[in-house]
């Protein structure tokens, strides 16, 4: 027996020292943490953990502070990864949100039951030319399309396009979910039409083309262009389905993306696609099927759909990011008003904030980032900061109120205002001062 653990306090002792400090938190909830607290040290001295008695008020003052305040947090993006996957992707429009009660499936004009997608189905078809729902997220989209057309099938695809989308998520592993079968044809790098001709058999009840968003393959390869693919599976009288991914839904070329527009798939004759709301869409995460309206209804039918559906909350960020993309109001969408920004604009921005704060101005290149656009990037100016201790200063940064979050590059932290938001900008001087002086 550890000595040591007869000079704890009992949990009624240690909640009685807690109590005058800790507001309106309920007695019950200072209990069960002190009881956490000393369970969680005790079990470290038995097994030799800790040396010595930390303070054991401090630990219950911090988690309980943890627990009344919010765990997700505003931060300050400032790495010049557009779409960063760990905080949150596309950057959030500020919209007003509905409190209370909405019509979120009420039709007030009938006075009767309505579905929920109608906020969004309109606006989507109109930018589309195709029928469309939205669900919680692509790999969900992927699953709902296979598990209703496949499931029992074979579907074909190229060995070049089984990807992985993120965190050992992977193309085949949704297709075992769904209850398709995979029919893998062609090598990593070249698949040929008559690659798919040769497998179309009466068990085939999906052509799958998965589009490289998050990946590149050069040099010697091969794909068959989407209109060619479409009249072989169509000559089937076998659907042709892609995957984006990303899904972009303006054209960014003259801004040094090149990523296929979703209208230009539906166009070139595929049945049905499917992207990422939360990407190049610029909008909450979502993942949007789109296509012809039998295929459309039945996804819709599907009782998958209702386990993968939309929120209200999201279904309202969606509705405001359609309808500024509808209108071509860009600028109100952050991720493409981002990527449209010149890097001649951040220079200013930038030369403007090195009149307050130490550094240099470097060139540089921001990312799109979010498994998008793979060896795209954009020219921009980087705030080089002056400080003899990168890894300290970065670690300030991240922990301090707001958080930023940078980047280390050749031993200096940089900040890329590229996404950084203009009314960020007082904020990020301030937090930056506060890190460089110590404070």
């Amino acid at each position: 027996m550890n000595p040591l653990l007869r000079n704890l306090p009992s949990v009624e002792e240690l909640a009685a020292r807690l109590e005058p400090r800790a507001g309106r938190i309920p007695r019950s909830l200072i209990v069960s943490e002190a009881r956490r607290v000393l369970d969680t040290v005790r079990k470290d001295l038995v097994e030799g953990q800790r040396t010595g008695i930390p303070d054991v008020e401090l630990l219950a003052e911090s988690a309980l502070a943890e627990l009344i305040g919010p765990s997700i947090e505003r931060v300050i993006n400032a790495t010049g990864v557009i779409l960063h996957t760990n905080l949150g992707r596309a950057p959030l429009q500020e919209t007003r949100g509905i409190t209370g009660y909405s019509n979120l499936e009420y039709d007030l004009e009938q006075g009767r039951r309505g579905r929920r997608d109608v906020h969004v189905s309109g606006l989507l078809e109109r930018l589309l030319g195709a029928p469309a729902i939205g669900v919680n997220n692509n790999a969900a989209a992927v699953y709902l399309a296979l598990k209703e057309v496949a499931d029992g099938g074979e579907v074909i695809v190229s060995r070049g396009e089984l990807i992985e989308i993120g965190d050992g998520f992977r193309i085949p592993d949704i297709m075992r979910a769904s209850g398709a079968v995979l029919r893998e044809i062609g090598t990593t790098n070249r698949t040929r039409l008559e690659d798919y001709r040769e497998a179309l058999t009466p068990r085939t009840r999906l052509v799958l083309r998965v589009h490289q968003s998050n990946f590149r393959i050069s040099g010697f390869t091969a794909r068959p262009a989407l209109k060619d693919l479409a009249a072989l599976a169509h000559s089937a009288s076998v659907p042709l389905y892609e995957d984006l991914g990303s899904g972009c839904l303006a054209d960014l070329r003259d801004y040094g993306i090149d990523e296929p527009l979703a209208a230009g798939s539906l166009s070139a004759g595929a049945d049905l696609i499917s992207f990422s709301g939360d990407k190049l869409m610029g909008g909450p995460q979502a993942g949007i099927l789109a296509g012809n309206p039998e295929l459309i209804n039945r996804l819709r039918r599907n009782p998958m759909y209702r386990a993968l559906r939309l929120d209200k909350l999201v279904l309202q960020a969606l509705e405001h990011t359609l309808r500024d993309t509808l209108l071509e109001q860009w600028d109100r969408i952050p991720a493409l008003r981002m990527i449209r920004m010149s890097a001649g604009k951040i220079r200013q921005r930038a030369m403007g904030m090195l009149e307050v704060i130490r550094g240099e101005l470097w060139e540089g290149r921001s990312l799109v980032g979010g498994g998008s656009t793979p060896q795209q990037s954009l020219a921009t100016w980087l705030i080089a900061l002056e400080d003899r201790h990168p890894v300290e200063l970065e670690a300030k940064l991240r922990r301090g109120q707001p958080p930023v979050v940078a980047r280390i590059e050749r031993d200096r932290v940089v900040i890329d205002l590229r996404t950084v938001l203009p009314e960020e900008e007082p904020k990020l001087v301030h937090a930056i001062r506060a890190a460089m002086s110590g404070g």
